[in-house]
């Protein structure tokens, strides 16, 4: 298997993973589960999220496509530290329910946007076939 193909399936695969581990943790959250205190589940999304960005790393270098350099790139880091702050208020920081509720919420769509931008290379995402067509 070529390399890069590996690479991305690898990368897709954590992506998914990780999108996967955020929902359920969140809606165990939502409903109090005490599954959020299992040992496996709260190291299992840092494994994770470690291997994804490896992979997101080696994408990277591999390609020669770098963050600050190429726009849809640079809107990707900017939209997983936001992912990221979110994700961190949803689950540990915030304190009352309904404000991790509502950042969890907002995290959903920042990955949403994050995915979009991804498969169109454009900052805009899905969006970003219209506004060029709206030009």
């Amino acid at each position: 298997m070529h390399w890069y193909t590996l690479l991305k399936t690898l990368h897709v695969a954590c992506v998914t993973l990780s999108f996967t581990l955020f929902t359920v943790r969140g809606a165990w959250m939502i409903a109090d589960s005490d599954w959020l205190q299992w040992r496996p589940l709260r190291v299992l999304p840092h494994l994770v999220d470690s291997v994804l960005l490896a992979s997101a790393i080696g994408l990277v270098l591999m390609l020669h496509q770098y963050p600050f350099v190429h726009d849809w790139l640079t809107a990707k880091v900017i939209a997983l530290a936001i992912y990221i702050g979110l994700g961190t208020l949803a689950l540990k920081r915030a304190r009352s329910k309904r404000v991790r509720v509502m950042t969890w919420l907002a995290a959903l769509l920042v990955f949403a946007y994050i995915v979009s931008v991804a498969i169109a290379h454009n900052p805009c995402g899905f969006f970003g076939s219209y506004f060029y067509l709206a030009l």
